[in-house]
């Protein structure tokens, strides 16, 4: 999966926000909706304009942002 070709940042859209090429439906919007229990049927339906590949996109762009470490650092468990 190359999530380049599904995923953008444009700064005149959403400030920059990664959004879904060609909408302005952002990573972060579809994670939202995952995290509180939307379902990728759920999730297309309501946003006709996704595909299934878009979705898996945003886990493609994610994984490499971990590999990036583009992420927040968790505080160690006690």
């Amino acid at each position: 999966m190359n999530w380049q070709e599904h995923i953008i940042s444009d700064k005149d859209v959403l400030l920059g926000k990664p959004i879904i090429k060609g909408t302005r439906v952002s990573v972060e919007l579809i994670l939202e909706l995952l995290a509180t229990g939307w379902t990728d049927k759920q999730i297309l339906e309501s946003y006709p304009q996704l595909t299934e590949q878009n979705l898996k996109a945003v886990f493609g762009y994610l994984k490499d942002c971990i590999q990036h470490e583009f992420f927040f650092p968790l505080p160690k468990s006690a």
